[in-house]
C-alpha cells in the first residue's frame, strides 16, 4: 500500500517533468524528455512486479533471479541518488537567487574572475516564462520527496526478495498473527485521535513558520516564528520520549517469548532504522557544536540546543522500543 501511494505521486511527478521539459523541446536534448517517460514506465512495471511477487521465495533459476533483483536494486539506488542531487541543486540555486543581488553579479562580470563559462551557460539556458511552465516546474520539485521515498521503499522490498531467494521457511516456528483492528477498543481510538491532532498541529506550525520566515522582513517576527517552531517540536519530542520509555517499561511486565529466528524483513527493518537514525544523530551533533561555539547565546540558541538534545534522546528511546517490539512473539 505504501509503495503504491509513493508510486502514484512519482508518476504525477514524471508527468509534470514531461510537461516542463516539453516546453523547451526546441532548446533541450531529447534525452531530457525521454528520461521521465522511461522512469514512469519503470515505476509502473516495478510496482506491478512487487505487488504480485513480493512474498515469493524463488527456488528455480536462483542465479538469474538474484542477478535481476540486484540490478533492480541498484537501479533504484541510482534513481534515488539522482533525485536527491537534483533536489539539492534546485534548492542551492533558489538560495543563490534569493540572497545574491543583481549588482553583485554585475560586479563579478566586470571583474577579471574566470566566470566566462558561467556567463555562456546561463545565456544558453531556456527561460520559463509562461504560467503553465512555472506550474510544471514547481510541481515536480515539490513531488521529489515522494519519488525519493519510492526509490528507498522499492529498494527495501527488492532486497527482502533477494534475501528470500532459495529460502525455506520453517512452518512449525512460523506464527501467523492476524491483527483485529477495532476503532473503539480500549485506547486505540485515543491513540489515533492524539496522533492526528499532533500531525495536523505540526503541519499548521510548519506552514506558519515557512510563511513568516520567508515573507516577513522584520527580525522580531522571524524570531517569534522560530520560537514557536522550536517550542512545538520540543514538546512533541518530550512526549514521544516519555511514551517510548513507557512502552519499554510495559514490555518488562508483559512477558512474551522472543523470536530469534532468521527473518530478512526484520533484519532489514532494524538496519534501516539504525541507519536512518545515524543521519539525525549527525545533524543534532553538528547543531550542538555550532550552538556551543557560537556567540551570543540567546533564547533561540537555548531552544535549538534543547531541541537537538531531545532529538538524540527521542531517537534512541524510540529505536530501543521498536527493535524490542519487532523481536516479540504475538500473544
Amino acid at each position: 500500500g505504501g509503495l503504491i501511494l509513493f508510486a502514484i505521486f512519482s508518476l504525477v511527478m514524471d508527468v509534470f517533468k514531461i510537461g516542463y521539459y516539453s516546453s523547451f523541446y526546441s532548446c533541450l536534448s531529447a534525452i531530457k524528455i525521454i528520461y521521465p517517460i522511461v522512469q514512469a514506465i519503470f515505476v509502473a512495471v516495478q510496482t506491478y512486479f512487487l505487488w504480485i511477487s513480493a512474498k515469493d521465495c524463488v527456488h528455480v533459476h536462483l542465479n538469474v533471479t538474484r542477478c535481476g533483483l540486484m540490478l533492480t536494486l541498484t537501479t533504484n539506488l541510482a534513481v534515488w541518488m539522482s533525485a536527491v542531487t537534483d533536489e539539492s541543486v534546485h534548492k542551492a540555486h533558489s538560495k543563490l537567487k534569493k540572497n545574491v543581488t543583481e549588482e553583485f553579479f554585475r560586479w563579478l562580470m566586470r571583474g577579471n574572475l574566470p566566470i566566462s563559462g558561467m556567463r555562456s551557460s546561463s545565456a544558453e539556458e531556456c527561460n520559463c516564462n509562461s504560467q503553465i511552465c512555472q506550474i510544471f516546474k514547481n510541481g515536480y520539485f515539490w513531488l521529489y520527496p515522494f519519488n525519493i521515498e519510492y526509490s528507498l521503499f522499492a529498494s527495501a522490498m527488492v532486497y527482502v526478495m533477494w534475501k528470500n531467494v532459495g529460502r525455506f521457511i520453517d512452518h512449525h516456528s512460523h506464527h501467523i498473527h492476524h491483527l483485529k483492528f477495532r476503532l473503539f477498543r480500549r485506547t486505540f481510538f485515543v491513540g489515533i485521535i492524539l496522533g492526528l491532532i499532533t500531525l495536523v498541529s505540526g503541519l499548521g506550525v510548519l506552514i506558519l513558520y515557512e510563511v513568516q520566515v520567508n515573507s516577513s522582513t522584520e527580525s522580531s517576527k522571524k524570531s517569534q516564528a522560530l520560537t514557536m517552531y522550536y517550542i512545538f517540536n520540543i514538546v512533541c519530542l518530550g512526549l514521544m520520549s516519555l511514551v517510548c520509555i513507557g512502552g519499554s517499561v510495559i514490555y518488562r511486565f508483559d512477558k512474551r517469548d522472543m523470536d530469534r529466528h532468521k527473518n530478512p524483513t526484520r533484519t532489514l527493518d532494524v538496519a534501516l532504522l539504525m541507519g536512518a537514525a545515524l543521519g539525525q544523530y549527525a545533524i543534532s551533533y553538528y547543531s550542538i557544536v555550532a550552538i556551543v561555539a557560537s556567540t551570543p547565546r540567546d533564547t533561540i540558541s537555548a531552544l535549538n540546543l534543547t531541541y537537538a538534545l531531545l532529538m538524540i534522546a527521542q531517537h534512541t528511546f524510540q529505536n530501543i522500543f521498536i527493535i524490542e517490539g519487532l523481536h516479540r512473539q504475538p500473544p
